[in-house]
């Protein structure tokens, strides 16, 4: 039997201009991801200033300079209607690859800050 999945992978946004790139490994127990969303604990820099690119199992799901405005949401959203649903992906070997670029803006001064991507899925029971 599945069971709900959630996780939520951080980067640090350390230098104006640049891009960051990590990649993580869900755990075995993950069968399908289906739902991302992006969160910071500056939203407004992450917003104005922020571009991404998102690989699940070498699969690219979303391209290099996919804007983070697309896929985020405020509180005024319901908590369980935040994520982007994107089909549900066979995690495979379980990695998922995140590349966020951080660009000037016009708007924006750049401080240190942080990007998480959350993700949605299913995982095995432990019984």
């Amino acid at each position: 039997m599945l069971k709900y999945y959630s996780k939520q992978f951080d980067v640090q946004i350390t230098e104006a201009g640049k891009t960051f790139k990590k990649t993580f490994e869900v755990d075995k127990s993950v069968k399908t991801i289906y739902g991302v969303c992006i969160l910071s604990n500056r939203d407004d820099l992450a917003y104005y200033r922020g571009s991404f690119r998102l690989e699940i199992n070498k699969d690219e799901i979303y391209a290099e300079g996919y804007s983070t405005k697309k896929i985020m949401s405020s509180e005024n959203v319901e908590p369980n209607k935040r994520c982007f649903y994107i089909g549900k992906i066979v995690v495979g070997n379980g990695l998922i690859t995140f590349e966020y670029t951080d660009s000037e803006d016009g708007r924006t001064v750049f401080a240190p800050y942080i990007v998480s991507l959350s993700v949605d899925g299913e995982r095995e029971s432990e019984i």
